[in-house]
């Protein structure tokens, strides 16, 4: 093979297979070891580093170290590397043209290589920057998520809509860029840190996403792809951001059973709001030991650390761990504190139904005496017998009655509440196999317009709703 042959291998294997490749084909080509070596690092044979640190000391290009029957030759690269062959005496006559010909290939994709992981790093501290965005609207820190929105951009829109779209995890960086340009380049993208499938999306509300029965954006987003589908909430503003997720993950329940693929969520009665008045007092004598703990080391979690652990995990379960970057045994031993310090049951149903609205009905923390606060606060029970609430509760539950209801949609809510929203336990009670179960509460997903199997679900509202129409009789 020429010399010339030979150039042009380098430069092709560069362009194809990177440094790599050019590198493995050097050492077959010479019979002995070949790579990069950087004496900062001090990573490969000690003769090449050693030669690489005196090129670099000296300013020369090249060089040759012998050693007993061996030779290294060295070939200097940029930022203090060196490209590197320890190979037998006698070694290949032409070693040296052939490492002083793979010098400019090598520096060049070395250099690109670089570019790419550099670019790709700026790519993922850019995601989780955008995720930190999510979490500081999530609990209520408008003003340093705006901070760093405005840094990144666009701007948080206010008011907005969530659009939630589930998709396979490699399309969501073509749905991103459609809704980019959809939308003018004006709407918030977040790759859910929960769910590997799904995007959040918080789009400025306006006149062509008012109409209920046409949504360009849901309708432009699910074309990307067969596998799309897309839930939308409300026009909110970015405070109710919680609210607004809530109602996009309902919404998409209901848009996987529709052949447009596409849902808008269902108007209706909002508990936070019908039982404020008659349970602000009792959610917060009931969080009060929570918000007053303090812990005994510095490096454990505090009230509020606590409090966003057991949020993340009654609305994500066992994947709040996602969410909140931490272990499973880290999860599980800061839910057994949250037991200890409330006096719940967290296996139950009922009180994480309870946990769940007293977190909701007390965006912040409050510092007061726990004590008093909870013998002279009534319990869960008087709250639910509140009119309002009572009155929210048969709204929710009236579609199970209605004539739309699939046959027995009482029964088997009734029966998956009462087992704690266990699956397996529900089936069995009545009488049904699993997969007939879950047909059953599927449909009634869609009668209900809410998410039941895959969390957030609805089961606690559900839970909460059925014990008000309980105890109005």
């Amino acid at each position: 093979m020429s010399r010339s042959d030979d150039v042009l291998k380098l430069h092709r294997l560069a362009h194809a297979g990177g440094s790599a490749a050019l590198l493995e084909w050097l050492s077959a080509r010479l019979g002995g070891w070949t790579g990069v070596v950087d004496a900062g690092r001090g990573r490969g044979p000690a003769t090449a580093v050693r030669g690489a640190a005196e090129l670099s000391a000296r300013g020369v290009r090249s060089a040759v170290l012998h050693a007993p029957g061996s030779a290294t030759l060295l070939f200097a690269l940029d930022g203090g590397r060196a490209l590197a062959a320890v190979l037998e005496q006698p070694h290949h006559p032409d070693a040296a043209a052939l490492l002083a010909d793979a010098v400019v290939p090598l520096a060049l994709v070395l250099r690109a290589e670089e570019a790419a992981r550099r670019e790709e790093r700026a790519a993922l501290a850019e995601s989780r920057a955008r995720e930190a965005v999510l979490h500081l609207l999530m609990n209520g820190r408008l003003s340093t998520a705006h901070q760093i929105a405005e840094a990144l951009g666009p701007s948080l829109p206010e008011p907005m809509r969530m659009y939630l779209v589930e998709c396979r995890a490699g399309r969501r960086a073509e749905v991103a860029r459609r809704c980019e340009e959809l939308t003018d380049g004006r709407a918030w993208i977040v790759r859910c840190p929960v769910y590997v499938r799904h995007l959040i999306v918080l789009v400025p509300a306006g006149p062509a996403a008012v109409s209920a029965g046409h949504d360009p954006l849901a309708e432009a987003l699910v074309a990307v792809a067969p596998d799309c589908t897309v839930g939308v909430s409300g026009e909110l503003c970015l405070r109710e951001a919680p609210a607004a997720y809530h109602q996009a993950f309902h919404a998409l329940a209901v848009a996987r059973e529709r052949g447009e693929r596409h849902a808008r969520f269902g108007p209706g009665p909002e508990l936070v709001l019908a039982a404020h008045e008659a349970g602000a007092d009792w959610a917060e004598a009931l969080l009060a030991p929570l918000h007053a703990y303090e812990p005994r080391r510095p490096q454990d979690p505090g009230g509020q650390e606590l409090r966003a652990t057991a949020h993340a995990w009654l609305n994500f379960t066992s994947h709040a761990t996602r969410l909140l970057k931490i272990h499973r045994n880290t999860l599980a031993a800061r839910l057994r504190l949250v037991e200890t310090l409330l006096g719940l049951d967290l296996a139950r149903l009922g009180d994480q139904a309870a946990l769940s609205l007293a977190l909701r009905l007390t965006p912040g923390a409050w510092r007061g005496n726990a004590a008093a606060a909870a013998a002279a606060t009534p319990g869960l029970d008087a709250v639910l017998r509140d009119p309002r609430v009572t009155a929210w509760a048969r709204a929710q539950l009236s579609a199970l009655s209605g004539p739309d209801a699939p046959p027995g949609a009482r029964a088997t809510i009734r029966a998956w509440l009462a087992h704690d929203a266990q699956l397996a336990a529900t089936a069995a009670a009545l009488g049904v196999s699993v997969p007939g179960a879950r047909k059953r509460l599927t449909r009634i997903e869609v009668l209900l317009e809410r998410s039941l199997l895959q969390s957030p679900s609805a089961r606690h509202d559900l839970w909460l709703a059925h014990r008000a129409e309980e105890l109005a009789g």
